[in-house]
């Protein structure tokens, strides 16, 4: 007679075979092969005053001071939040020795440009702050996103120091660059003009961006405008001097012709772009594609691992 162990195997795989596994055998299977996000060491910390500048952190365990990632979530700018963070990553930089934050910040239409970056920059500052009591090492920062997250990430990155050396606010004192950016879908430019040209008119139709740049849309192709374009895309603010990033993208090479508004806003050609301005400067870009086999999680965690050095690296 067979075990109740080789009989309840048989069951299941009989019902695969046969195309009927229960749901709720499919559902603790499913729940099996999950990764496991680890709990935060902190949760929900204040960074700054509004209800929405607050972050998580994991700290690696290292009796050195350790890296920092700071995730920045994606969402168009309206929405998303912390939670969002690729638990692989997460778990891989952990055991790598690099301490992670998740970020929350302003959203559109409540705010527009350039509130969102801002938020994100003073979570950086805030996290030096806490340098000491964390165990991170405040001059080795990277950060990570995709989409929204992902332009944050340049931007910060790539513009120059906004520390405010004699600010009331100890958080504004402290510095906002970053050692490397490491993205997801990136877009190097949120300027119309630059996307029509780089993807195509659809793009540039998303319906994020207007209320990201808190421009109406009958002041789209003013002067006003194009200030605006021209000051919330991270290319125009990159310089000789700034970091290495990696960028991947996975939205199809080839657009349709009866693509909608929206579609190509994560399309490879930003990357593209932004590399041949880094290559002629200098500076390290790598730009991969789902199509080349690139393995995102594991291929961001090895740049981190590449350029912040975490202990036994």
């Amino acid at each position: 007679m067979k075990s109740p162990q080789l009989l309840v195997r048989g069951i299941v795989l009989a019902s695969l075979l046969l195309g009927s596994v229960p749901a709720t055998v499919l559902a603790q299977q499913s729940k099996k092969a999950a990764p496991v996000r680890p709990a935060p060491d902190l949760t929900d910390v204040s960074y700054g005053p509004h209800e929405r500048n607050i972050l998580d952190l994991w700290k690696a365990k290292s009796s050195k001071p350790t890296p920092l990632v700071v995730f920045i979530h994606g969402g168009g700018f309206r929405a998303g939040g912390k939670e969002n963070i690729s638990v692989p990553m997460l778990q891989q930089l952990l055991a790598r020795g690099i301490t992670v934050m998740a970020i929350n910040y302003r959203l559109s239409p409540q705010v527009s440009f350039p509130a969102h970056y801002m938020d994100s920059a003073r979570a950086i500052q805030f996290a030096r702050t806490k340098a000491k009591e964390w165990n991170i090492d405040p001059k080795r920062i990277g950060a990570t996103g995709g989409s929204a997250g992902a332009g944050t990430s340049l931007w910060i990155g790539f513009h120059d120091e906004m520390a405010v050396p004699k600010s009331a606010d100890p958080v504004l004192r402290q510095s906002t660059r970053l050692t490397c950016m490491a993205v997801i879908g990136a877009q190097s430019s949120y300027d119309p003009r630059d996307i029509t040209k780089w993807v195509g008119a659809s793009a540039a139709e998303h319906p994020a961006l207007l209320p990201f740049f808190g421009v109406k849309p009958e002041e789209r192709d003013t002067p006003k405008a194009h200030k605006i374009y021209e000051a919330a895309s991270a290319i125009n603010y990159l310089t000789r001097d700034d970091p290495p990033v990696y960028a991947y993208y996975s939205e199809g090479r080839v657009l349709p012709a009866t693509a909608k508004a929206g579609q190509g806003i994560h399309h490879i050609n930003f990357g593209l772009r932004l590399k041949e301005r880094m290559d002629a400067l200098g500076i390290e870009c790598t730009v991969r594609h789902r199509d080349e086999g690139a393995k995102p999680d594991e291929e961001i965690v090895a740049f981190f691992v590449k350029h912040l050095k975490p202990a036994g690296a």
